[in-house]
């Protein structure tokens, strides 16, 4: 497995260690020779509370995910519920069927499978972590916060055709877009947070 880190904005104190120890503990995939696999790291400026309340939402991943239209669910958001996802224009697809593997609730971990749809992602599942972290920060206040270390992991067939390099890249590059628009709402979310505490004080 290779592990990829992200680019961050903010000064985590997770050292690289601990890091290893969740991926090594929550996203360990068994590979066959015709697949490829990869790990990716997010550090996100906001509370895992309101990470997670993104990223648990099986039923709606287009809250943060770019890429998904519309999402109808099949099932009791149990293990082995099935959502079908339509994709936006511009992808090499239109739709996907992704069944829930694992929900979490306690130690902030989702798993899916990819079970069909008109794409190359054969055999594709996935499994995102959510860990707190103390940021450190050096603004005005220079204060403290709650922020979240996000780590994304997959594996999938390689396509005939294709490389592995290739297929890593291409699946690393969508994984990347919706970690950085799960950032991006999710510290909106936690600056609204603020603000709403701030005013009720």
């Amino acid at each position: 497995m290779e592990a990829n880190g992200n680019e961050s904005l903010v000064n985590p104190n997770l050292s690289q260690s601990q890091e290893r120890e969740f991926i090594r503990r929550h996203h360990q995939h068994e590979l066959l020779h015709n697949q490829c696999s990869s790990t990716l790291v997010k550090h996100i400026n906001a509370p895992v509370h309101i990470v997670w309340s993104l990223v648990r939402r099986f039923d709606q991943p287009q809250k943060y995910k770019p890429f998904i239209s519309r999402c109808v669910v099949k099932g009791n958001m149990e293990i082995g519920t099935v959502r079908e996802v339509d994709v936006k224009s511009g992808l090499p697809a239109t739709r996907s069927t992704e069944r829930l593997e694992l929900l979490d609730d306690n130690e902030h971990i989702l798993s899916i499978r990819i079970v069909g749809g008109d794409h190359r992602l054969k055999n594709y599942s996935s499994i995102i972590s959510l860990h707190p972290e103390t940021i450190g920060g050096g603004g005005g206040g220079g204060g403290r916060t709650g922020g979240t270390l996000v780590i994304e992991s997959f594996v999938v067939d390689v396509p005939e055709g294709n490389t592995k390099d290739e297929t890593c890249y291409f699946v690393e590059a969508l994984i990347k877009c919706n970690l950085k628009s799960l950032a991006d709402i999710s510290e909106r979310l936690a600056v609204q947070d603020t603000t709403t505490e701030s005013e009720t004080d």
